[in-house]
């Protein structure tokens, strides 16, 4: 801290107290008045305050007036964010750090946060506001209604409600189509192979429950890029908030805590525009595939196959399990022998670097990045993460021994006790209680875990070799705990296997 600032009291953020900051801190210069609301973004937690946010806040800087972002909540969980960015103007600080630094701003670009369930008919409105040209979602991997497996649109159960972001759309279409307004874009920027397309997918099929002739509108009009997003950005602490009034004087309550690599890679398919984004830094193309395959199948799979291992061997922050030598190994012979050897060719991109600096960017003490984090929605991650992987590596009769161990310590994870024998608080997941039923009888028939269809395609399930490695880790982690398991599987070379 600045001795010049160890004594001043702490600023209460907001649009009036933006010049008391801190000189060190950076803050939006642009006229945030003269701003025009032509982004609605559904889900905006975290993530999307240290990614998409601040690429447009930089083209704000820049003197860009035409886009600013209106956030919206479709869940009831969502009232705490927009309470807290209301009472804050949409301003919030984005910490970047890095071992040995860290550097506050201010971001500016979101100037509205409206919560559906308080507030459905201003909602609705600004959705289908003839200003809202993209209506961008981070709603995580399990809010799509698609079947995993085959990519089709999977509707509510009867008597359910429709997947709520997907019927704002829908319904905001429906009106925009009535007046003649035009459509707008969605733009899904979640870890999702072929996000927009499935964001298309989930948006027609709530769209048919509604009306044909809209599906058929919205099928010819709206546009659905696909996209890559990467940026890690752990979930916000008292601690977080605590240091950054401490260490910057400013008291925010939804600070952002991120690391310094950011990456967008985005088709470039708008129905009604967009900000000139590759002007800071986002690649624009027309094949995104290969790039969310590399991040998908290498970052998110990493993360999913440490992230419940290290749960059970007790561990609660990323960088603690990349400094154990056997974890780090895991990822390591993970990232060589079975994730990367599964990836198409990716142009430009230099796939050993890109490993070698996933391994750095995981080590980095000071993001402080949550292995419980990293425990949310796995039946929805690995079937969209790792999944793939294994099938091309049978069908090659390739290696997939480290695969099997990540998946068997998921299982033994659901199960619900770590290795000292502590209860474990098992982290949210729209499939938990059938992937639970299938992990509990695991417990006595380890095989038992396969039947989860949701994860477990049948070939996959059914093939001999891949159900040996998976029983055969899932009975070592029951007998002998993870942190055995992990280092005799890689000393006896099963990661090769």
């Amino acid at each position: 801290m600045h001795p010049q600032q160890r004594h001043a009291p702490a600023v209460a953020l907001s649009a009036a107290t933006l010049g008391q900051l801190p000189s060190r801190v950076g803050v939006p210069e642009y006229d945030r008045s003269g701003l025009t609301p032509s982004i609605v973004h559904i889900g905006v937690g975290g993530f999307h305050r240290a990614h998409q946010a601040v690429y447009l806040d930089d083209l704000c800087s820049r003197g860009l007036q035409d886009w600013a972002i209106t956030g919206a909540g479709v869940l009831a969980g969502d009232l705490a964010m927009a309470r807290a960015l209301r009472a804050q103007d949409g301003l919030y600080t984005l910490l970047v750090r890095d071992t040995d630094s860290s550097h506050a701003r201010v971001i500016g670009s979101i100037v509205d946060d409206l919560h559906g369930p308080s507030r459905p008919d201003e909602l609705a409105a600004r959705v289908a506001d003839p200003a809202t040209r993209i209506v961008s979602l981070t709603v995580t991997e399990g809010g799509y209604p698609v079947d995993p497996h085959d990519g089709s649109f999977a509707p509510p159960a009867d008597g359910a409600p429709l997947p709520a972001a997907f019927e704002l759309i829908a319904r905001a279409c429906a009106t925009r189509r009535a007046r003649g307004d035009g459509p707008f874009t969605v733009m899904s920027c979640d870890n999702v192979i072929s996000n927009g397309e499935v964001a298309r997918t989930a948006t027609l099929g709530v769209a048919r429950l509604i009306d044909e002739d809209l599906a058929a509108w919205i099928d010819e009009h709206v546009a659905f890029p696909n996209c890559m997003v990467d940026r890690i950005t752990p979930a916000t602490s008292d601690a977080d908030r605590d240091m950054v009034e401490a260490e910057f004087g400013i008291l925010d309550r939804v600070p952002v805590m991120t690391e310094p690599f950011t990456q967008w890679v985005l088709e470039d398919t708008f129905a009604a525009g967009r900000p000139p984004w590759e002007d800071v830094g986002v690649m624009i193309t027309g094949d995104v595939e290969p790039y969310e395959l590399l991040k998908l199948r290498l970052l998110n799979a990493s993360h999913s196959s440490f992230a419940y291992l290290s749960a059970i061997a007790g561990y609660e922050l990323v960088h603690d399990v990349m400094a154990d030598p056997a974890f780090r190994r895991f990822v390591d012979r993970f990232l060589d022998t079975e994730a990367a050897p599964a990836l198409p060719p990716i142009p430009g991109i230099d796939v050993e670097a890109y490993k070698r600096q996933l391994v750095e960017r995981f080590s980095n003490v000071a993001i402080r990045d949550q292995v419980a984090r990293l425990c949310l929605d796995g039946s929805a991650k690995f079937p969209k993460f790792l999944m793939p992987t294994v099938r091309i590596q049978l069908e090659r009769g390739g290696p997939v021994a480290l695969s099997a161990l990540a998946l068997a310590g998921w299982a033994h994870y659901l199960a619900g006790r770590d290795d000292a024998g502590r209860g474990l608080t098992i982290a949210s997941d729209p499939g938990l209680d059938e992937a639970r039923r299938h992990a509990l009888a695991a417990t006595e028939d380890p095989a038992a875990f396969l039947g989860f269809r949701s994860v477990f395609d049948p070939a996959i399930a059914t093939d001999e070799r891949f159900r040996e490695a998976f029983v055969s880790a899932l009975s070592a982690i029951q007998r002998n705990g993870v942190q055995s398991t992990l280092e005799r599987w890689l000393d006896e070379g099963a990661g090769s296997g």
